[in-house]
């Protein structure tokens, strides 16, 4: 699987116990605050809850073009196991 696809598994999956509110960080290092998304096979639409500089909330994003997510939510650890996550051995 590489990157584009772990990307939108991550999105596509995503459970309901854990809010779709963070921010995304593109290759470019630009920070995407999103509040909810929407997926296609192929670009992420994130909505923002203020607009950007520019007046958008919305943004469309290639999976390609993501290099990390930023969850802002504060929750335990723990939580994060419904999305694959587990302690080292």
């Amino acid at each position: 699987m590489d990157t584009a696809e772990a990307w939108r598994a991550l999105f596509e999956n995503w459970p309901e116990s854990i809010p779709r509110e963070g921010i995304v960080v593109t290759v470019h290092n630009e920070n995407i605050t999103f509040v909810n998304y929407l997926i296609s096979s192929s670009v992420l639409l994130l909505e923002r809850d203020k607009p950007d500089t520019s007046g958008a909330r919305k943004v469309m994003i290639s999976y390609e073009a993501i290099a990390a997510v930023k969850i802002t939510s504060p929750m335990e650890l723990g939580r994060f196991q419904v999305m694959g996550f587990q302690a080292p051995f």
